[in-house]
């Protein structure tokens, strides 16, 4: 299946135009351990055909053993997970949101602005000085995350078309 892939980014702080909060709404870290990383990524991913929607237990551990600095972040309302952030640290001080979203049932509730905000500035605290925080989406994952990333001021840098198996 063909996807565009665009790629966005920040190089300052400031550039973030943040949502509004919505209450109740956090960021917690998540241990990498938790059975938590693999079910909300599975159900986050499955309506977009994420590969983490598929994966095997042999795959995860895989999956898990070659970023073995990958952190995970927890977004719940009330104790109850809503969706989750992972951050991929590189060098140069550069800070790639790996993945991030909402579980479907939390899509289109008015969660998604403050969610990526809340992530976006957990990004730039990960590991200071931090220069740059960047991502990809493509236009097989929600119509409305590009002009999401858009919004709180991310630009875009690079698009590649690509094939998704």
């Amino acid at each position: 299946m063909k996807e565009i892939v665009t790629y966005v980014e920040m190089t300052a702080r400031d550039q973030l135009n943040p949502a509004a909060s919505v209450p109740g709404l956090v960021l917690e870290s998540l241990n990498r351990d938790s059975p938590l990383v693999v079910d909300l990524r599975a159900r986050i991913g499955a309506p977009y055909g994420w590969k983490s929607a598929r994966r095997t237990e042999e795959e995860w551990g895989r999956w898990f053993a070659q970023c073995p600095t990958r952190t995970f972040w927890l977004l719940s309302i009330g104790g109850e997970p809503v969706g989750m952030a992972s951050y991929d640290l590189h060098s140069g001080d550069e800070v790639e949101i790996e993945a991030f979203g909402l579980l479907p049932d939390f899509v289109g509730k008015g969660l998604g602005g403050c969610a990526l905000t809340l992530a976006v500035q957990r990004a730039w605290k990960l590991s200071p000085p931090v220069s740059r925080v960047w991502l990809h989406t493509s236009t097989l994952d929600h119509p409305r995350a590009l002009p999401s990333y858009h919004r709180r001021g991310f630009r875009t840098f690079k698009t590649e078309e690509d094939e998704r198996n």
